[in-house]
């Protein structure tokens, strides 16, 4: 529909674009071109006027030519330029005239207009008995002794002026009939490298925003518009993955409050009925208390995100030393080691190792990064954490031997509420949004997080910080 619509204004726009251009050739093309040839006849007519009396009408008034000589001559020239001419007394008596046979006139100009000779152009004027129809004049003045002796003038009829206009605009118009399939031809070349496109990017676009993502655009636009198609493709790209973020975000989050919530709920209720003995309350309290810190953590987490896509990573940057907030970390994490048999390794290549950063947000990373070692350790195996110094930076290891992600989920673990398979059976407790944050959080610093793993032999998260000067 939209495209028909396309089409019905492009050949509107070609018949006004033909109509406006025929109207303007024919109308104002055409009066400046009779103007124009006006002038150019006057000028011509001038030229001829100033010859003849060089060569004519001196020999006239110093009786060289006798009159019937004259009158032949002129109307020899009047007959070659198709023009009328005329030799007039200071009285304004017509002498000789080329239309007439013999020459001889008997008429007077200055009678029908006594300033004729005051002009030495007079155009578009009609005389009665005088001319055919609207004629141009031109009058020039022949001196003998310093005394003015008489005038000749030339005139032509200003229709064969305009009809030579008529056929320059005729000429014009053929060319114009010619030029519109080529017109045409244009307007098709715009309309399928330019309407066609940017309508498809427009349907796109709506579809878009309709959540429709079926379609494929394809990049078949000019060079004009590859930009634009690129980047209409780019944002369905992006749009589409996240509407696959967004519902697997609203899964996720009711998977995660939805679970320790009933948990909660039957726990209380099977407390308050007396379902649950005396002796085994202290227990269950403990679940609730679990479930309820996991809620508070996930909630924590979520606006936390929520305030970096407000305001970014708001950072408060110090020299810190970097091997002491990770033995300070370690022993944080020394109960849970111990409950799962696992053991620290702390290796530094300094033993003090200041960098440039925010303590706190460093701190969050560390912390989640050996969380996540410790969740997903096999027993009795080993977590290392490991920094040495490259060039201007301090790359900070933190490795596992663990169950390892699978190769399909490297590239997702930084998704938020990304969880593996593999994972989900092993972090009951785990919001899906620990890696998220450190990934926010290293990025803000400028610098770079990366991992490397293999299922079944465990994890090794590496990321850079800039070394103090």
């Amino acid at each position: 529909m939209r495209s028909a619509v396309a089409v019905g204004k492009m050949i509107l726009l070609y018949l006004a674009l033909a109509v406006t251009l025929f109207l303007l050739l024919n109308t104002l093309g055409l009066d400046l071109m009779q103007r124009k040839l006006v002038k150019e006849k006057e000028e011509d007519l001038y030229s001829e006027a100033n010859l003849l009396l060089e060569e004519y009408i001196g020999g006239y008034y110093t009786d060289n030519l006798n009159r019937e000589e004259t009158a032949e001559r002129l109307s020899i020239v009047a007959g070659v330029t198709n023009t009328r001419i005329w030799l007039t007394g200071i009285s304004g008596d017509i002498i000789l005239d080329t239309k007439m046979v013999g020459g001889a006139t008997g008429k007077n100009i200055l009678k029908v207009d006594p300033a004729f000779f005051e002009y030495t152009f007079l155009s578009d004027v009609a005389y009665e008995g005088f001319t055919e129809g609207k004629t141009l004049f031109v009058n020039l003045a022949f001196y003998r002794d310093y005394v003015k002796r008489g005038y000749i003038t030339i005139s032509v009829s200003m229709e064969s002026i305009y009809n030579e206009g008529v056929y320059y605009s005729d000429f014009v118009n053929i060319c114009l009939l010619l030029f519109l399939p080529v017109l045409l031809g244009v307007f098709a070349i715009i309309y399928c490298t330019n309407i066609i496109p940017v309508n498809r990017m427009g349907e796109a676009t709506l579809n878009f925003a309709k959540g429709d993502f079926k379609e494929p655009l394809e990049l078949t636009y000019p060079i004009e518009f590859g930009g634009l198609g690129s980047a209409i493709i780019y944002m369905g790209d992006k749009l589409k993955n996240f509407k696959e973020v967004q519902r697997r975000f609203l899964s996720n989050v009711s998977h995660d409050f939805k679970s320790p919530l009933t948990s909660i709920k039957g726990y209380v209720e099977a407390i308050k009925d007396g379902t649950i003995p005396k002796e085994d309350e202290e227990k269950y309290l403990d679940i609730i208390i679990f479930e309820t810190e996991r809620l508070q953590k996930l909630t924590t987490n979520i606006l936390e995100l929520n305030n970096f896509d407000d305001n970014g990573v708001v950072l408060h940057k110090a020299e810190f030393d970097i091997n002491k907030m990770i033995k300070q970390i370690a022993l944080a994490f020394e109960g849970t080691f111990k409950k799962k048999k696992l053991v620290m390794s702390l290796v530094f290549s300094q033993k003090e190792q200041f960098v440039v950063g925010d303590p706190d947000k460093i701190q969050q990373v560390l912390y989640n990064l050996i969380d996540n070692a410790v969740k997903f350790s096999n027993v009795d195996s080993v977590v290392r954490v490991r920094t040495e110094e490259k060039g201007a930076k301090v790359v900070v290891y933190v490795k596992d031997y663990g169950i390892g992600i699978p190769k399909e989920s490297i590239n997702k673990i930084w998704d938020r509420f990304y969880k593996t398979d593999m994972s989900r059976g092993r972090d009951k407790k785990g919001s899906g949004l620990g890696l998220s944050i450190v990934k926010e959080i290293v990025t803000a610093h400028g610098e770079n997080i990366s991992v490397v793993s293999t299922p079944g032999a465990g994890s090794e998260f590496v990321f850079t910080l800039p070394l103090a000067k």
